[in-house]
């Protein structure tokens, strides 16, 4: 199954299953079915495990992809997009990234930002914070940012 994403930046992700205990010889054997729990999850920006679930996501969007490479110039277009979008709500997220000159380095730095998971993100957002101007992002809404721009890019 594949993770899906949601335009409200919720990620529905598969959940592994539990194996079930194999009875051992002499062990007595349970007739009732076991319990099958869920099998997606749903996760929001800030939530456990939700960073790398996004990466799997992008990536799954284009599973051809050579590793992810961020360029000084692709980075420094990537804050500017992100701080951008954040600053600027109204403006929507279409607009930002039609004003990127290099849209494919942008999107390498954002999903090398991904990887790297919460810390790679904390640490992006301070990055924006300092070149931009304000206050960092919250990680979770720095990661969701990324998702967003990220889906735009991938159109």
């Amino acid at each position: 199954m594949e993770i899906v994403r949601n335009d409200d930046g919720t990620l529905v992700v598969p959940v592994k299953q539990e194996r079930q205990h194999e009875p051992e010889d002499g062990e007595a054997v349970e007739e009732t079915p076991a319990e099958v729990g869920p099998t997606t999850r749903v996760l929001h920006p800030g939530e456990g495990g939700y960073d790398e679930a996004l990466a799997e996501w992008d990536l799954q969007q284009n599973p051809d992809r050579e590793p992810v490479v961020s360029t000084a110039s692709g980075r420094e277009e990537a804050m500017a997009v992100v701080h951008a979008v954040a600053s600027s709500p109204d403006s929507g997220v279409a607009e930002a990234v039609e004003s990127l000159d290099d849209p494919e380095a942008s999107g390498e730095a954002l999903r090398h930002v991904l990887v790297g998971g919460v810390p790679s993100v904390e640490a992006f957002a301070a990055e924006v914070a300092e070149a931009e101007g304000g206050d960092p992002l919250p990680a979770h809404q720095t990661t969701k940012i990324i998702g967003e721009v990220l889906s735009e890019l991938d159109k």
